[in-house]
């Protein structure tokens, strides 16, 4: 029978997993970009629960993978958090963490319309 630690761990798992796919669709959708801080937050999160659940499970492979995916979430937070600081303290030739990206659009999209018209 199950205990109440291994009910919380699973769903910490659940949770992870579903963030970890949901930050990856915001990324594929455009909606997010990829050195922002809404999808770096929500991955080093998704990977701490999963890396949790892989634990209390013995899936050691797992764990070293999300271990790994949570030193790179740590990386991508300096790094933004450097870019923050730069920006505000006046260095205009910093670029920023994120692109500027219209709403609706894609950070991905191209707009191919000049090349079709000359062709």
């Amino acid at each position: 029978m199950p205990t109440a630690f291994d009910t919380v761990t699973t769903l910490l798992g659940w949770v992870g997993a579903v963030g970890g796919v949901s930050a990856y669709a915001m990324v594929t959708r455009g909606k997010w970009t990829a050195c922002g801080l809404p999808f770096q937050l929500t991955n080093f999160v998704a990977a701490g629960f999963l890396c949790t659940t892989a634990a209390r499970g013995g899936v050691w492979p797992s764990v070293a993978a999300n271990v790994v995916w949570m030193a790179v979430g740590v990386q991508a937070f300096i790094v933004i958090a450097r870019g923050r600081h730069r920006r505000g303290a006046g260095a205009d030739d910093v670029p920023a963490a994120e692109p500027a990206v219209a709403a609706g659009e894609s950070a991905y999209e191209v707009d191919v319309s000049p090349a079709l018209a000359a062709a």
